[in-house]
């Protein structure tokens, strides 16, 4: 598993993909889907849009990863977990085939998932890659419309050094004749995604170009904002989202685009759905671990944000909430660009460096001792438990706990 160990559970190519899902007699044939790519942001974005897809009454399918406390929840339909038999069955029915083609876990449970969703009979399903995009194994279905949110330096030892590299990784999900929409324009990306658009001869919308957000303000458990055309005009006025992270009006914005793209192609989505759905994202899709709220006395807060595009969000959000005293309960894995985020990290804070569970994880002591050369100080714990109750000991009323670094970190207070 790629969770666990790297980049060694990697295959990069869609051969094992194709021959599985041939073996099921090709169910990716028969489901309609939306494919989603990104560095950053295309859990968010493939969530929302679920929900906003299920309000408007179909039922859909929604495949992504990693997860964070239950394997089913990579796998679901109108928000439900795919059922334990259905895993079960699958397993049972496919090991020998398995067992005979060694394939990744990760090719193992693409296939489970377009299966499920054919087998059930979803109107969409919604697909979010795993790593890139052109050698993904998600990258074996033909969408009605592919997303790409946003192209960031993370994965580089597979995906490439620099922006342009990763961005054409990214546009390997642009099939022929398909709509495509970026989210955000990006002067290293922008003349790549622009050529393989052309290429394909797919129509191609930058979503920031055509839109953007105003009048943003955090309102008890949503953020509270209003979308605009590029004349500024109010297309989408007094939206309630439950996802709280002032970064997460990038993915609204990518994601009101894609609604625009989807009623082009046929989709009947009401004005009414849009705002329901965004106002229920966490209920009706089981989102986890963005700009989470765990408790309020003390406020304790956690973000699955772990690459440098993901820390910057998350050390702006800290910025923004009223605190006294910052307590940081951070882990990172050891093939993160680990220099340049201990570079961002707030120097005010009471550090608890920890790590989690998995063999990937940077062992807290090495991360305690990079982060000295960045002024960052705090106690050192074998245990992401043992961190957090740690900094509820020494938190005082007024305070807040952050828990992030690492999906995995998150994944265990959670």
């Amino acid at each position: 598993m790629f969770s666990k160990i790297g980049d060694a559970a990697i295959k990069k190519d869609l051969t094992n993909i194709t021959a599985i899902l041939r073996q099921l007699s090709n169910p990716q044939n028969y489901i309609k889907t939306i494919h989603i790519a990104g560095t950053n942001g295309k859990g968010s974005t493939s969530h929302m849009l679920a929900a906003i897809l299920q309000k408007a009454g179909y039922k859909t399918g929604l495949y992504t990863s990693p997860h964070l406390k239950d394997f089913r929840e990579r796998i679901k339909v109108d928000g439900k977990m795919v059922p334990k038999a259905y895993v079960q069955h699958f397993v049972n029915r496919n090991h020998k085939f398995i067992d005979h083609l060694q394939p990744s876990f990760f090719e193992v449970t693409v296939a489970m998932a377009i299966s499920y969703f054919e087998d059930v009979e979803v109107d969409v399903a919604i697909i979010e890659t795993g790593l890139g995009g052109r050698l993904d194994s998600t990258n074996i279905i033909t969408p009605q419309l592919s997303v790409i949110t946003n192209i960031s330096l993370d994965h580089t030892k597979i995906l490439g050094d620099t922006l342009a590299e990763i961005a054409a990784e990214k546009a390997g999900i642009i099939k022929p004749g398909i709509p495509v929409v970026i989210g955000e324009k990006h002067p290293e990306s922008f003349q790549v995604f622009k050529d393989k658009a052309r290429q394909s001869k797919s129509p191609l919308t930058f979503a920031d170009q055509e839109l953007g957000t105003k009048d943003t303000f955090k309102k008890t458990n949503f953020l509270f904002t209003s979308v605009t055309d590029k004349e500024n005009k109010l297309v989408y006025s007094g939206i309630n989202l439950d996802l709280q992270g002032s970064y997460q009006t990038k993915n609204l914005v990518t994601v009101i685009q894609s609604v625009l793209e989807l009623r082009k192609i046929g989709y009947t989505i009401p004005r009414e759905a849009i705002y329901r759905g965004l106002k229920s994202v966490k209920t009706i899709t089981g989102l986890q671990g963005r700009w989470e709220t765990l408790d309020k006395n003390p406020l304790i807060i956690c973000d699955t944000g772990h690459n440098i595009a993901g820390i910057t969000e998350v050390v702006y959000n800290i910025e923004n909430t009223p605190h006294k005293q910052l307590h940081m309960v951070f882990g990172m894995v050891n093939d993160k660009d680990i220099t340049s985020v201990l570079a961002i990290l707030p120097k005010n804070a009471s550090y608890y460096f920890t790590q989690a569970n998995i063999p990937r994880a940077l062992p807290a002591t090495e991360l305690a001792n990079q982060a000295k050369a960045f002024n960052l100080n705090g106690s050192i714990f074998n245990t992401v438990i043992d961190a957090l109750n740690a900094a509820k000991k020494n938190a005082a009323e007024g305070d807040l706990i952050f828990v992030g670094g690492s999906t995995f970190v998150v994944a265990e207070v959670l």
